[in-house]
């Protein structure tokens, strides 16, 4: 098994989709295992209550830190085999069906030997914290978190999780708070699902072809240009003439144009950051 999502939730049928398409198959391939577990497993009591008013007043509820500590406890004590073995199955098989990519010998390698031991501070697992107080999730971050053998995520709800549990935690893990964007969701099951599926696509076997995550969109920077498939002609609109051309340098340079000037247009800031050639400049003057 080459990586282990553990993912911590009040609402553990909310991670459903974690079972399924890309990130099912690589269940199915022992790339990945993913185990998804109750936070109400560890409230004491009838009513199994996992938060309490904030101290010094205000709106909302917090949830508490005597419930969510022994969940991380138990969870990094477990490490890589998860708690009782506790892991979701695919839902649907798909070990049947070859993409047309892999038909034509462009399949990545599944091997992800040696990518798991590049982990700095010890073997400490890594805790992902989804709140909008965090830093931003970025592609780049994806890519780091993709060599990781461990990763567990924390879903808060209501007002978020008591500090005192991510500051303690640091004991056990290494932990980063994250935002998928500059705005407040119900909780932090959809964000979960967002940077699973980001970081899982990267891990080598995940994705049919790797060259489909070396162009994704800020891969390199820039925002990924448009894409064609057949029919040539599609209510009056025609594929573009470069595209049927069967010449690579010719083609590479038009998707390399269109990448810059998407760019310009939607994210003009991300070309702060991009090494321009003169004919990259020359491309956008045009």
């Amino acid at each position: 098994m080459n990586m282990r999502l553990d993912v911590v939730t009040i609402f553990p049928e909310y991670l459903e989709p974690l079972r399924h398409a890309l990130l099912g198959k690589a269940i199915e391939r022992n790339i990945l295992s993913v185990g998804v577990h109750n936070l109400r497993d560890w409230a004491p009591g009838v009513h199994q209550a996992v938060d309490d008013s904030p101290y010094g007043g205000g709106p909302g509820m917090v949830m508490k830190p005597q419930v969510w500590g022994p969940a991380l406890d138990d969870i990094a004590a477990a490490g890589m085999d998860g708690l009782g073995g506790q892991s979701l199955d695919s839902a649907v098989p798909h070990l049947d069906n070859v993409r047309h990519d892999q038909k034509l010998g462009l399949a990545e390698e599944s091997s992800y030997a040696g990518a798991v031991g590049a982990v700095d501070e010890s073997d400490k697992p890594l805790l992902i914290v989804p709140t909008p107080a965090g830093e931003p999730f970025t592609q780049q971050m994806a890519q780091e978190f993709s060599h990781e053998g461990h990763i567990v995520f924390a879903c808060g709800r209501y007002e978020g999780i008591d500090q005192r549990v991510v500051d303690d935690a640091a004991n056990r893990y290494r932990v980063r708070e994250v935002s998928i964007g500059d705005y407040v969701l119900i909780g932090g099951e959809v964000a979960v699902l967002v940077i699973a599926e980001a970081v899982v696509r990267l891990i080598p076997g995940v994705l049919g072809n790797r060259k489909s995550h070396e162009e994704d969109s800020f891969s390199d920077g820039l925002l990924e240009g448009p894409s064609y498939t057949k029919p040539r002609i599609w209510r009056g609109l025609e594929v573009p003439e470069v595209l049927l051309s069967g010449n690579h340098a010719l083609v590479d340079r038009w998707r390399r144009d269109q990448a810059l000037k998407r760019t310009a247009e939607r994210r003009p800031d991300l070309l702060e950051t991009v090494n321009l050639t003169d004919r990259d400049r020359e491309a956008l003057e045009h």
